[in-house]
């Protein structure tokens, strides 16, 4: 497989061709925030947070880090100003979707964000969907998804599959990057349903 050549962050870095900027900046020692992003997922760009800004020689743009792939000769800022004010706005619509989430806490002591103005009820669900790829990607299951739209999007499992697959697996509950399945509590609800107790955190 070829090399490519760009520039993050005034750095010169090798990569292989066909890896996303999130993936090279990543194996050069930078620091891109993300929470929808997992090693055995395909790319998603749920969150967004992996947005940077990238100059191709004709113009510049903000992308998401997580699904756009190199290119030879382009240039990425991973922090400038563009980027960090997108950065503040995606933290606080987060945090009022999931306040008390570690990550965001931290992302958002770093960007020095302590509060959100965004009026959301709070579900402890970002949206990222990595519970609902991996049952997808990894399991081959489906046993959980997307229902809804806009405001009224959630995860869910639908209950025909999940009696029969998630007693012996569960492994969804374990990659959630808010800490908390928030269906999980559906899901114990099923008549005649039992969940392993080391996968009620």
């Amino acid at each position: 497989m070829s090399e490519v050549t760009l520039t993050i962050d005034d750095k010169e870095v090798k990569a292989k061709e066909g890896m996303t900027i999130l993936e090279a900046a990543q194996e050069a020692g930078f620091d891109i925030p993300t929470l929808c992003h997992h090693d055995k997922l395909a790319p998603y760009g749920g969150c967004r947070l992996c947005t940077v800004e990238v100059n191709d020689g004709r113009r510049t743009r903000l992308v998401t880090s997580c699904v756009y792939q190199v290119k030879d000769g382009i240039t990425v800022k991973t922090e400038s100003e563009k980027v960090i004010k997108i950065r503040k706005l995606l933290l606080e619509l987060l945090w009022a979707r999931a306040p008390g989430v570690q990550a965001l806490r931290d992302y958002g002591i770093k960007y020095g964000i302590d509060r959100t103005k965004f009026d959301i009820g709070p579900t402890c669900c970002i949206l990222c969907g990595q519970c609902v790829r991996y049952c997808a990607e990894v399991k081959k299951k489906n046993a959980l998804g997307f229902v809804g739209r806009g405001i009224r999007r959630q995860v869910m499992f639908f209950p025909e599959i999940a009696a029969e697959e998630c007693p012996k697996c569960g492994e969804c509950f374990s990659i959630c990057p808010t800490g908390v399945l928030p269906s999980n509590y559906a899901l114990t609800q099923l008549p005649g349903f039992t969940f392993p107790t080391r996968f009620l955190g």
